[in-house]
């Protein structure tokens, strides 16, 4: 069965909006090629609407590289109770919201490779309270931000595990959890 990944960008403090302004400065060489490898190993993206929205508008200039390449090659689904059609970006989906659970269990099933999520957010929330969430890959960048939206909310409680970690050269560390279940 497929897993589904959150890979978040967050500050020391503990805050994820707006990465392009404060992580950029320390991506190295090693957190780019992590971050390549954890993107080829997945052949579909599972995004909240507004996120989608955003990157639909970003991503389809963007090419020439591995990882530009395949982002924009793969599936990409985004849940939403208001959106009716997909955006002009390659090969995209939506889920209508009231369908989440049932679309991603079979997602899941289907045969493939991983399944990304960008974010962490009402989506990641309602994917682990379901059980359907495996892991989440926060990477906690040298900055404190002193506020701003918040890597968990209230919805988010619940015990995870630690199953990996590793550092990079710039200070970045990526910190591997999976949800345990009762």
């Amino acid at each position: 069965m497929r897993k589904i990944i959150a890979s978040t960008y967050a500050t020391l403090d503990g805050f994820i909006d707006n990465p392009h302004l404060w992580s950029m400065q320390h991506n190295s060489e090693d957190a780019m090629a992590y971050a390549l490898n954890l993107t080829l190993g997945c052949d579909a993206l599972l995004l909240g609407r507004v996120t989608y929205e955003g990157m639909a508008q970003a991503w389809p200039a963007m090419g020439g590289n591995p990882y530009a390449d395949h982002v924009n090659s793969i599936a990409k689904y985004a849940v939403s109770a208001t959106l009716e059609k997909p955006a002009a970006w390659d090969n995209s989906h939506i889920i209508p919201g009231d369908k989440l659970v049932e679309a991603v269990t079979a997602l899941k099933a289907e045969q493939g490779k991983d399944i990304l999520i960008w974010g962490n957010g009402r989506l990641t929330d309602d994917l682990a309270g379901h059980g359907l969430l495996d892991e989440y890959k926060v990477w906690i960048y040298p900055v404190i931000k002193g506020g701003g939206e918040p890597l968990f909310r209230p919805e988010s409680a619940g015990a995870v595990e630690l199953v990996d970690s590793t550092t990079f050269t710039s200070g970045v560390i990526v910190l591997t959890y999976r949800p345990t279940r009762p």
